[in-house]
């Protein structure tokens, strides 16, 4: 076995007023870090985010939690955070520089608290088991911080300093976003370790709504690759899935409405962008499955119809394409109907397959294609399929394992079952919360494969959940994600940034004009005036000016919602 690079598992941090120092604990460790507070210059952090505005922050993992061991190596999550001025004192800004100041560190520690950062500081936790097995000698040689996968450094923009300098690898640890878990499990009496790991991408990353469809270079909005591990007796085996917005330029921006209208781009080279994101999927994964689950019907016909006209044009030998209406298919709780799609793939699930290797280290086989789900968001229900199609990959790899016996079938296993179940609806609560801003709706079905009146009930307030965080909050949170990973950067002259954009008159206008309508027209029902007809008339007059000025803003409905201050139009279609 080929050593791992590492990076110092614990730091402790001294400061002086012209200094902060970063100093590694690890037995035998003697690497300090010194940073100038006044020239920002590091010589021989964990993570940096420079506000040229005023000056440089240092950002550090205060508490972690250990989730678990993976081939020996420790898992944390992160807790707790602290970001550091390297400046002394802000008072050389002006008020309006300050008070900016204030928001763009509150927008980096939203981000930041949002659930879901992990990190290993001997492991590359950006990679699958089936690539870090494919690799090079000079590969195993690398940091941690040269070898990640980019797609899934979340704090890459934070640590671009120190990667420019190798010799600060060893102060650089690589942060995944998504959602980790590691549970010993026994079955006939075997004990082996199950771990679902799901690595969000932070390219063209971002909030439900504003982010949806690709760039330009084919990064598909809320991509998420999952992988199902297997670790019993020194034996490995693995199954990845990925999920994404449906690869074409479409949007659908929040107006206020329910549920607003998607948009396909009539001017955007759709194809391009479709083989683009393909061809970065082949070279990554081999060949593809897509699961399309969204409705057959209505405003989401057209986003079918158009994925599969491109795919009709693209390599028949490389994808292959399902359109399976998922709400359609499982109306009046007929969630049974769910095996039909898992029968139809059955054929391709045992084609592509799944990694493994036995004790000694020899490869017993390849994954070589995967299953790319996507509903509307690719959360509720592509969590739901996902979870399916592991289930029937992990009875092939028990089996193999021996830990399984002829003619067993893991989903009899009943206490395996309510680990694996809730895992998975802990998974897609995590990957929603992310993008969503709200747990995942379906999740009774994925904890106890069936459909509840209860989660019926779940599922609509965190459906209204939503529709506030989607219309009244998403900008600031689209913003703060911008800004960390560096798709927006501070000005360094320190001039104003989009962030003191005003509103203009309507945004507080009408909804005070509207508040006082309503107010006045229970006020006249509930005060009586001396008629019953003077009494109805006064309602009907507020009641009808309430219902004109709320009929004013849903016209306007794009003016009133938090729209993205930091992001480009351009940069969002």
């Amino acid at each position: 076995m080929t050593a791992e690079p590492t990076v110092s598992s614990s730091l402790s941090r001294h400061t002086t007023p012209e200094k902060l120092f970063i100093e590694a604990c690890d037995e035998g460790a003697d690497a300090v870090l010194a940073i100038d507070r006044l020239s920002n210059e590091m010589t021989e952090s964990l993570i940096m985010n420079p506000n040229d505005d005023v000056g440089m922050y240092l950002i550090v993992i205060t508490k972690k939690r250990n989730v678990g061991s993976l081939l020996g190596h420790a898992v944390w999550k992160m807790v707790e955070f602290e970001i550091i001025a390297y400046k002394k004192t802000l008072l050389h800004l002006t008020e309006a520089q300050s008070q900016e100041n204030k928001t763009l560190l509150s927008m980096v520690s939203s981000v930041l608290a949002t659930d879901g950062f992990y990190f290993c500081t001997d492991y590359d936790l950006t990679h699958t088991l089936q690539r870090l097995a494919n690799t090079s000698p000079d590969f195993q040689e690398m940091s941690l911080l040269e070898r990640a996968d980019q797609r899934f450094v979340w704090n890459g923009n934070l640590l671009r300093e120190l990667a420019a300098q190798p010799e600060l690898h060893k102060f650089a640890l690589p942060v995944v976003h998504g959602f980790v878990v590691m549970k010993p499990c026994r079955i006939n009496g075997k004990i082996f370790e199950w771990v679902l790991i799901s690595r969000r991408s932070c390219f063209r990353a971002g909030v439900r709504y504003y982010i949806r469809g690709i760039d330009s270079e084919g990064h598909a909005a809320n991509c998420v690759e999952t992988e199902q591990i297997v670790l019993y007796e020194g034996a490995q085996a693995s199954f990845v899935q990925t999920r994404g917005s449906m690869p074409f330029f479409w949007s659908q921006r929040p107006n206020l409405k329910y549920k607003p209208k998607p948009l396909i781009s009539k001017t955007a080279n759709h194809m391009d962008g479709f083989k683009r994101h393909f061809d970065s999927q082949f070279l990554i994964y081999g060949k593809q499955t897509i699961l399309n689950l969204v409705n057959q019907k209505g405003s989401e016909k057209p986003l079918e119809q158009a994925f599969a006209k491109m795919v009709s044009g693209a390599d028949k030998e490389m994808i292959h394409y399902i359109a399976f209406d998922f709400h359609k298919e499982c109306s009046r709780m007929r969630w049974h109907r769910l095996q039909l799609l898992v029968d139809a793939v059955a054929e391709k699930q045992e084609e592509y397959g799944y990694f493994m290797v036995n004790a000694e280290g020899k490869t017993l086989a390849q994954q070589t294609g995967t299953f790319r789900s996507n509903c509307m968001d690719c959360l509720d229900r592509t969590n739901v399929i996902q979870s399916l199609l592991a289930r029937c990959s992990l009875q092939s790899q028990l089996q193999r394992l021996g830990v399984l016996n002829v003619g067993q079938k893991v989903e009899e296993q009943a206490q395996f079952e309510r680990i694996y179940k809730n895992a998975w609806a802990d998974n897609a609560d995590a990957c929603a919360v992310q993008y969503a801003g709200t747990g995942a709706l379906k999740t009774d079905f994925t904890r106890t494969g069936k459909r509840t009146q209860m989660g019926l009930l779940m599922d609509g307030v965190n459906s209204m959940v939503r529709y506030y965080k989607n219309n009244l909050s998403d900008g600031f949170r689209q913003d703060s994600i911008d800004l960390f990973l560096g798709n927006f950067a501070v000005d360094e002259s320190g001039g104003p940034t989009p962030l003191r954009v005003q509103k203009d008159w309507k945004f507080l206008t009408l909804p005070i004009i509207m508040l006082v309508a309503f107010s006045m027209c229970i006020a006249s029902l509930l005060l009586a005036g001396d008629t019953w007809s003077d009494t109805l008339a006064y309602a009907a007059i507020w009641g009808g000016a309430g219902l004109l000025t709320a009929a004013v803003i849903m016209f306007y409905g794009t003016d009133f919602v938090d729209a993205p201050k930091l992001v480009h139009k351009e940069k969002m279609d």
